[in-house]
């Protein structure tokens, strides 16, 4: 059974706030193409490249953290996790060797909450106390993107997370390796089905389905013929 993880399903928190922000299936893409931001949020990379950005979130459980470095080594890639403040506490040479084998980290808050649920002072806290965690553990800042946990999120808390120098990112495919009841078929199956260009990829480090696929995973794209690249290269 997989590990317990973070839990970030696919689809943001319901809402009547007309300004929340609707959830970007995997078979649809957002029509803008530069710089990739669609409402404030970044949800998908550069669509004329055909290449695609794998993220890992890490929020809970190391299952699949050592293999997903591996798999990464053996590829020749970076990629890039965004890590919650509470994960770097917890796991603090883990993180140190992610940056150090020149991974990405970015923000995903300190403690993991429904954004939309709390103050703009805690939303504030959330983000700075998650960079002065991680950022005293690799010598980087996080800046300049985050991830809201759950997706949860509004145009109100993508503007208070603007106004403290951060980005939202969102993605175009969750790739639902987080839920108990997928299996490693279905997970592989749902990612190479919604392959498309600039595509980000939503996994876990929590879990033991990524782990076991990732490998399998690369080399089926690769040789489709895209490139596995990271955030900051998959924006250009």
């Amino acid at each position: 059974m997989a590990g317990k993880t973070d839990r970030e399903p696919g689809s943001p928190k319901s809402s009547n706030d007309a300004s929340t922000l609707p959830q970007t299936s995997e078979n649809e893409i957002p029509t803008s193409t530069s710089p990739f931001v669609v409402k404030g949020e970044i949800s998908r990379g550069n669509p004329a490249k055909k290449q695609v950005i794998f993220t890992f979130d890490a929020g809970a459980g190391t299952n699949s953290a050592q293999k997903i470095l591996e798999v990464a080594q053996k590829h020749n890639l970076k990629l890039t996790f965004f890590s919650t403040g509470k994960f770097a506490e917890k796991n603090p040479e883990l993180i140190k060797q992610i940056a150090a084998e020149g991974h990405e980290i970015f923000n995903h808050t300190y403690s993991h909450p429904h954004l939309t649920q709390i103050t703009d002072e805690q939303i504030k806290e959330e983000l700075d106390k998650a960079e002065q965690i991680i950022s005293g553990l690799i010598q980087k800042t996080t800046k300049p993107y985050f991830r809201p946990p759950y997706g949860d999120r509004n145009s109100h808390v993508l503007e208070i997370a603007k106004e403290n120098g951060y980005q939202s990112v969102f993605w175009t495919l969750d790739a639902l390796d987080w839920m108990s009841d997928k299996t490693e078929t279905q997970t592989k199956e749902r990612i190479y089905l919604n392959l498309k260009p600039g595509a980000i990829i939503l996994m876990h480090m929590g879990d033991n389905i990524t782990g076991n696929i990732l490998d399998e995973v690369f080399t089926y794209i690769e040789n489709q013929g895209y490139k596995i690249v990271s955030l900051s290269q998959g924006l250009i």
